[in-house]
Parts: C-alpha cells; sequence; structure tokens
C-alpha cells in the first residue's frame, strides 16, 4: 500500500548585513531552519562559500540524512533477522564536485561500525546493512553511489 509523507521546513534567511544582496561579499549566508515543534537549527554555507564553520551547512545535512536513514533502516532490518545490536556508530562522509557556478555531490559513503550480542549472528548483521541501503528512503532519493563499508564487532562475553 503506498502512503505520502509530507514534511514542512520553514528556512529564513538571516544574512542581510544592511545592503541585501548587492555582492558576492556584501551579505550573510546564514539562515535559520525551522521545524514545528523541534528546536531551531542554525544554518549558514560552507565556509569555502563564504558560511560560518560553526553552523550546519545544506552538504552535512545532506551527509547526516544518508548517515542517519541508513541507521534506523539497518536497526530495524537487524531486529528483523534476530540480530541484537548494542551499539552503532558511523563516520560518514561525503564527497562533492564543484562546475562552474554550480556542482554535485559524486559519492557518499558510511562507516558504520556496530556492536553486536554474543549471540547474534555475524553474516545476519553484515546482511542486514545491504537490506537496510535498499529500505532508505534518502538513499533511494539521490542520484549519486552511497556505499557502505560496515564493521561489525561481536561482544565479548
Amino acid at each position: 500500500m503506498n502512503h505520502r509523507h509530507h514534511y514542512r521546513v520553514d528556512v529564513e534567511w538571516t544574512g542581510n548585513l544592511g545592503s541585501g544582496t548587492s555582492g558576492y561579499r556584501a551579505y550573510g549566508r546564514d539562515h535559520v531552519i525551522r521545524i514545528e515543534g523541534k528546536p531551531e537549527l542554525a544554518g549558514s554555507a560552507d565556509p569555502t562559500f563564504r558560511g560560518d564553520a560553526g553552523k550546519h551547512n545544506p552538504e552535512d545535512m545532506l551527509v547526516t540524512a544518508l548517515s542517519t536513514c541508513h541507521m534506523l533502516s539497518y536497526l530495524h532490518m537487524a531486529t528483523v533477522a534476530g540480530v541484537v545490536v548494542l551499539a552503532y556508530t558511523d563516520a560518514a562522509e561525503g564527497s562533492m564536485q564543484t562546475e562552474g557556478d554550480g556542482g554535485h555531490f559524486v559519492e557518499v559513503v558510511l562507516r558504520p561500525v556496530v556492536t553486536i550480542s554474543a549471540a547474534s549472528d555475524p553474516a545476519k548483521a553484515e546482511a542486514a546493512h545491504e537490506a537496510a541501503h535498499h529500505a532508505c528512503f534518502i538513499a533511494n532519493s539521490v542520484n549519486f553511489p552511497v556505499r557502505c563499508e560496515p564493521r561489525t564487532i561481536v561482544e565479548s562475553v
């Protein structure tokens, strides 16, 4: 059964330094991201593009969305497979190529490290990553490769 889901995000540019966008260096890239019922996110551009390094940028958030989507899909697939996950971390990285005034991501690599219970099957834990990749809404929505290089640690007893 297909269901359509909607997500509302309000974004407000807060970088008008007094003269709007009168020149490339005349305005800030700061903005506020608001989602009803959730804490505000302070956003900016990547520092390479005159942004504030102390604030979230769209590129970081895209890599974050892919990483967390895989994690949530993985936890579900592991549960279905009877794998007990005790800990999960990921050190995800994305690569972007600029071209002229634009650019695009060329890949994101996820590096999840999953600790499973001693009674769990490591082969099923590994296989759950492939199932999670196919189930991840965000990975299914991008036009570049999302690779997964998982590592499984079995709890010592």
